[in-house]
């Protein structure tokens, strides 16, 4: 996903598109979290969490592989959904392996571990897309080609060395008698306010994700430092990933490593409006930090607010919700672009959006020790 938007200007220019078509070949994954969430979550309940988050990474591969021999926009968006399917399907799946392998009080620590991944994964691509892996293969299908690799080796991996959980086997059948709820799951209060919190959230890192390297493009970067200067936005957060984790159990309280970020945001969106490409760095360093110390906090919440062998439907509604924001708030900064060509007007949307997302922090249950 993460090698679309330092090449947006060229996929713009070769495929003939729109800023905010070009953001439906990076949203187009999240539209499939939304459809297929819920029932990934389901399918872990019942088959397994091995099986349904390794039947989603197949899948994954097998699109990522297809769109590399893609040359037109319709058959890109196509293998891109279907890229997205199997994304879903491994996404979603990761609380319920957190909630099965680890102790409860564990699980803030355990999602730090497997977001370090999911920085990693995101800013490696925007660093090193248009320094190296363009002028290597000298065209956007070969950046593609190139990025199947990781997903191929990690597919392998999964399927060659993890073991299905113990417990696993126990929820299973449980869950195979019973028939977890949907309707009882939907009727938890406390999931649609997270769900609120998480489509906030969700505009917020896919909209500046998706247009991090544009705007350093509109002040003055090349687009190899432009990549390069968007990705301190995931660098930084890994530090994070293993310090927030730990700071909060010692604390003992959980909200406010959810609510205290959307003030930073809203600071650093719009102190981005005016800020000089010199500083910039400095700005995708916070936001990196203050954004991804909600999202671990986050992803943590269904662990914590379900019993386990609920997580994985819970996790599914969540993201299903969610992920509606990280398709819109692209959308929007492409609109804007397209219309102004400037990315202003979609900064200070993100100030809005980040000052509501800090009150709906602040209605969230605490789930920390002294909360309980």
């Amino acid at each position: 996903m993460f090698c679309i938007p330092p090449m947006e200007h060229i996929l713009k220019d070769e495929l003939a598109l729109t800023h905010a078509q070009t953001s439906l070949l990076f949203t187009a994954p999240i539209l499939m979290i939304i459809a297929a969430s819920i029932p990934a979550g389901l399918l872990a309940d019942r088959i397994g969490v091995k099986k349904a988050a390794g039947i989603g990474a197949i899948i994954m591969t097998l699109g990522a592989i297809l769109k590399a021999t893609s040359t037109d926009p319709s058959s890109i968006l196509a293998f891109t959904f279907l890229y997205g399917v199997g994304l879903a399907w491994s996404f979603t799946n990761l609380p319920k392996v957190v909630s099965l392998w680890v102790p409860p009080q564990r699980a803030g620590v355990a999602t730090g571990l497997y977001s370090v991944g999911i920085f990693a994964g995101s800013g490696l691509p925007l660093a090193i897309t248009m320094s190296i892996i363009f002028p290597m293969t000298n065209s956007f299908q070969g950046v593609f080609l190139f990025w199947n690799i990781p997903p191929i080796i990690a597919t392998a991996t999964w399927w060659l060395l993890v073991k299905e959980p113990q417990q696993s086997s126990i929820h299973n059948k449980s869950v195979t008698k019973n028939t977890i709820s949907l309707r009882r799951v939907l009727r938890n209060k406390n999931l649609w306010l997270v769900a609120s919190f998480f489509i906030l959230s969700n505009f917020f890192v896919f909209n500046w994700s998706a247009w991090a390297p544009s705007l350093l493009l509109l002040k003055g970067a090349t687009p190899d430092s432009a990549g390069i200067f968007s990705s301190l936005f995931f660098w930084a957060a890994i530090p994070a990933a293993f310090l927030v984790p730990r700071l909060a159990y010692r604390i003992g309280l959980r909200k406010p490593f959810l609510w205290v970020p959307g003030i930073i945001l809203s600071f650093m969106s719009w102190w981005a409006v005016y800020a000089n490409l010199t500083i910039s760095w400095l700005i995708m360093v916070i936001v990196g930090i203050a954004h991804n110390t909600r999202f671990m906090s986050i992803m943590t919440l269904p662990v914590e607010i379900m019993p386990k062998e609920e997580v994985g439907v819970a996790t599914g509604f969540i993201n299903s919700i969610g992920f509606i924001g990280g398709v819109i708030g692209p959308l929007v900064g492409g609109l804007v672009l397209d219309y102004t060509s400037s990315l202003d007007t979609s900064l200070l949307v993100l100030v809005g959006l980040s000052v509501a997302a800090a009150v709906v922090g602040l209605k969230l249950p605490e789930t920390g020790p002294k909360g309980h």
